[in-house]
This record gives C-alpha cells, structure tokens and sequence, in this order.
C-alpha cells in the first residue's frame, strides 16, 4: 500500500553530495503519529463525556435534551475510532482527515452544547483544546481556518437555540469572548507551530551537517594507511578502522563489541598505553604485533586531558614506510652497485693475480709468504663485498615457489656440513606437523647458510649445539622457523645494529650477512627479527604461507 505524502513542509530532502542516510528525511511519520495520539485523546475525551452522563449523572449535560446529548456523544466516539483506523489506514491524505476530524467535533460538541442548554454548561470550551491540537499538528496551515468554523458554528447554534428553545435567552456576547478565545488559540498554536517548525529546519540542517562531516571523519580514518583504535578509560576498544582490523585481527568479535577488550587482543599495546598515562613524555620503541607480525609505531592521544573520555591509539605500520625507503635505497644501490662493480673488481682480480705471481717466486725462492697471503686474504674479503653489495641489487627479483620446509632444511644440512666440514649431529631439526611455505629457493638457501654459519661460530660445537624448529605462530596463520644456537647470544646493547649493513663483530666478516638475509626475506613476504626472550642466539624467520596451517 503506498504511503500518501504531507505537504512540502512535512516531506524536506536536502541535497548533499554523500549518500548518507540522513541526507533525505522524511517526516510524514511524525505528523501521522500526533494524529493519532490526537484521536486517542478524542475517543478518551468522548467516552468520559458519555459515562459522566449516562453512569453518574453528576453533571447538567444533556440536560435540556438528554437522549440527543447521548447519540451525539456516542456518535463522535464511533467517528473518532473510524478516524484512528483511518490514520492507521493512511487511505486519505493527511490536511483531509485532521480536517475531517476536528470539523466532527466542531458538529458534535456544537449539538451537545444545544442539548446541554447552551453555553452556559461549559462545553464550548472543550473546543479550544481541539482548536489547539489542530494547529499544532497541522504546523499552523489549518489553524485559523477551523477557528472560523467552530466560530460560525457556535453563532449558529445560538440563533437556532433562540429560534427553536422557549424562553431561552442567547448568549451573543459570551459567545463572541469564546469565539474570539478560539481565534487567539488558532493564533497561538499557528506562531507557535513556525517556531517549531523553523527549529526542526535548523535542527534537521545541523543533523545533515553532522552526519556528513561524521561519514567524511569515518572515510578519513578508514582510509589511513595506520591503524586507528578509539580506547576507552575501562580499555575496551570502542571504535577501530579496517587497518587496526588487519594489524590486530579484531574480526573474530565484530558482532560483540563488548569482548573488544584491549588487553585480550594485544597486550603489549595495553600495557604501553597504561605506562603512557602515567608518564604522558615516555616514548617506546617499535613493537612487533603477535597477531599480524607487524612491525609497528605506538602513539596514543588522549580525547581530554584527564583521560576521561578514553584515548585514541595510533598504530604505524613500519613495513610500509620500510618498503617506500626501501626502493629509494635499492635505486641507489643499483647505481652504487654498478660503480663498484667496475671500478672495484677489475683492480681486485690484478691485485690478486699478482699476488699469486709474488707466492709463486717466493716459493722457488723459499722466502715467508705471510705477506702475499695477506693480500690474497684481503682481496677475497673485498670481492666477497662486492658480490654482497651487487646481490642486494638483485634482492628484488625473487621465484617463489611452493616448499616443504622441513625436507628442505633436512637437504640443506646435509649439504652445509658438508661444505663446512661440520658434524651433523650440531644440528637437530624438530618439527611435528607438516608445513607448506612460498619462498625462493636460493634466497632461502642464502638466508639459511648466513644464519647457519653464525649459529656454528658462536655455539659450543657439541651434539646438538644448534636447535632448527619448525612451528606456527600464536594465531595458526603462519609458520615460523627458529634456529637457537647455545652460544651467549648477542650483546644487548648491539642488538639494534646487527640488521645494519656493514655492521660485524667477526675478524673477516663483511657486515652484509644479517642484512641481505632480511632483505631477502621481505622480498619473499616474510620477516626475520632476532628474539632477546633468551640467553642464547635465537634468530626467527616467520614465512609467509601458501595455505592456512594445518
């Protein structure tokens, strides 16, 4: 059934360039629903008048014709509940039945006031209280209008009283002060109807205003290349955009914001957040989150000063500023890269030929060849520069394939203990379930012989010295390979440099190892941090996976 609509001033759609819900709004409900309440009160209004008269007979309505009093009464309340099925119908237009219905009760209250004895039983009044009524709903438009009428009406029931009555005497004077009250309420009730309706303008204009700067806060936020969460002083998370989704995998609780609690997702975050309210000046360093593996910035702003109304928490994904800086620095190095490779080489392999030249005579001429052996030495560490340097050139270019990681590292050790020279049994491989992994396979090969290699220099070289083991990470989604050697582990303060290129602790060592097996294991999607939880070397490669683990 279609809905008729009110005039232009109960129907209002501004234009706004979103598609907000609150940009159209429709107000016909509002006006159908005070006419309904309306005609509650008429039914209410005329069953009281009904069972004071007919019940209890305390009053003198009806007194000059009782039995018409009664069927007028009983007429108004039977029309007065076709009216609210009708309002509940909507089958006539809204100006139709508010005037319809007032206009019934004009008649029937006029022929109630002749069957009461005219104006002296007080019935007239009863009117001003619909008069009233009618113009607030109607804002005003009908007001004056339907005064004119229930004037008319009560003028005329004054003449026909004085017509038809004996010995009646008419009342034109009280029925001009009542007339003039019923015009003085349609004037009231018609001003007051455009304050209201000017302020419900006003109000529905900011309410547009607000939603729309509302939706373009909440496009601002969803868009940001950072995670946004909105905290509360209990700590619940009470708002967060699809990238704090992502970093912190709130998505298992969407539908239950009550259980987004802060400390159950990322604990780390809550207890930053709780040292940074006592201490508004602390700075952190980054946090690897344990859901997603991000390497991420905190920073917190309160919504008030007290903290009161909660504080906003910033999560800045660091793997995306990496990966900006990363290609600045990789067309650098391509272009340093080809400078060292001509400037550099050539010169190396001449220095080392004739070194090779000096070993030779010094052996027909049994002299100590210390000396040619150190230019040999060093011109290999120098080539062995050069070729890191040119392999970061290369780092971007990557095969990944599908591995099973533990077949592959069962063949890779036993092809490093061999090249090395190195019992098998320094090494052991622990791994319960199988896994399925997307890397490169010489660029796995590479990492794996850099951080095997350290592991061999820094443990105890025993049986079982060098701990390889394969499992998920906390949230089931990724694999995670860890190489722990039972050596003392990096020095703390050194920790935050051993990722830094040409940065070495080793006689001989080039500083390049660490760095290129990170690199590499960012280009292939994954992340390879070094973890301070323990008293030994411990190096962690989390993979990036083909399928969910199983």
């Amino acid at each position: 059934m279609s809905t008729p609509t009110y005039s232009s001033q109960t129907k209002h759609s501004i234009f706004w360039p979103f598609h907000s819900k609150l940009a159209s709004v429709d107000y016909t409900g509002q006006y159908w629903c005070s006419l309904y309440y309306f005609n509650i009160y008429r039914i209410l209004l005329g069953s009281s008048l009904l069972i004071s008269v007919w019940k209890f007979e305390l009053t003198n309505f009806g007194s000059h014709h009782y039995t018409l009093f009664l069927y007028a009464g009983l007429s108004h309340v039977v029309c007065s509940c076709i009216s609210l099925l009708l309002v509940n119908l909507r089958t006539l237009e809204f100006n139709w039945q508010l005037t319809i219905q007032v206009i019934c009760d004009i008649v029937f209250f006029t022929i109630m006031l002749y069957a009461s004895g005219g104006l002296q039983s007080g019935l007239g009044a009863i009117l001003l209280i619909s008069l009233a009524a009618a113009g607030l709903i109607s804002r005003g438009r009908l007001a004056l209008f339907l005064a004119s009428i229930a004037t008319i009406s009560l003028l005329l029931q004054e003449t026909y009283s004085l017509l038809t009555v004996s010995y009646y005497s008419a009342q034109y004077s009280q029925a001009g002060l009542l007339s003039m009250a019923y015009f003085a309420v349609a004037w009231l009730a018609h001003q007051l109807a455009k304050h209201t309706l000017a302020s419900e303008q006003l109000a529905k204009e900011r309410g547009i205003d607000l939603a729309n700067m509302s939706q373009v806060n909440q496009l601002v936020i969803q868009d940001l290349q950072e995670g946004v969460l909105v905290v509360d002083k209990h700590g619940v998370i009470r708002q967060h955009n699809s990238y704090a989704d992502k970093l912190l995998d709130l998505r298992s609780s969407a539908n239950n914001p009550k259980s987004l609690k802060l400390s159950d997702y990322a604990p780390d975050i809550a207890d930053r957040l709780k040292s940074w309210q006592g201490d508004s000046k602390m700075s952190f360093d980054l946090l690897r989150l344990t859901h997603s593996h991000a390497l991420v910035r905190t920073r917190f702003l309160p919504i008030q000063a007290d903290f009161s109304n909660g504080v906003v928490v910033f999560l800045e994904d660091m793997g995306r500023i990496q990966a900006q800086l990363q290609q600045l620095k990789l067309a650098a190095v391509g272009r340093l890269t080809a400078n060292i490779a001509h400037e550099i080489r050539n010169p190396l392999s001449a220095i080392n030929h004739a070194a090779e030249l000096l070993e030779e005579e010094q052996q027909e001429n049994h002299t100590d060849p210390r000396l040619v052996r150190i230019i040999c030495d060093n011109t290999r560490r120098l080539n062995k520069i050069v070729q890191d340097v040119l392999q970061l050139n290369r780092r971007n270019i990557s095969k990944p394939d599908i591995l099973e990681p533990q077949d592959f590292i069962k063949k890779f050790l036993e092809e490093f203990c061999d090249v090395e020279k190195i019992d098998g049994d320094v090494f052991i491989l622990q791994n319960t379930n199988k896994y399925l992994v997307s890397f490169d396979r010489d660029q796995l090969t590479q990492i794996l012989w850099n951080l095997c290699r350290n592991a061999w220099r820094h443990c105890r070289k025993q049986a079982g010295s060098v701990l390889i083991e394969l499992s998920t990470t906390t949230n089931g989604h990724n694999v995670c390979l860890n190489i722990i050697d039972d050596g003392p582990g990096v020095n703390p303060q050194q920790v935050k440099e051993i990722f830094e290129p040409f940065f070495t602790t080793a006689d001989g060592g080039t500083g390049l190892g660490l760095y290129v097996a990170r690199e590499l294991c960012e280009t292939n999607q994954s992340s390879l941090d070094y973890i301070e939880d323990s008293s030994s070397g411990h190096f962690r490669i989390i993979f990036n996976c083909s399928e969910p683990c199983r």
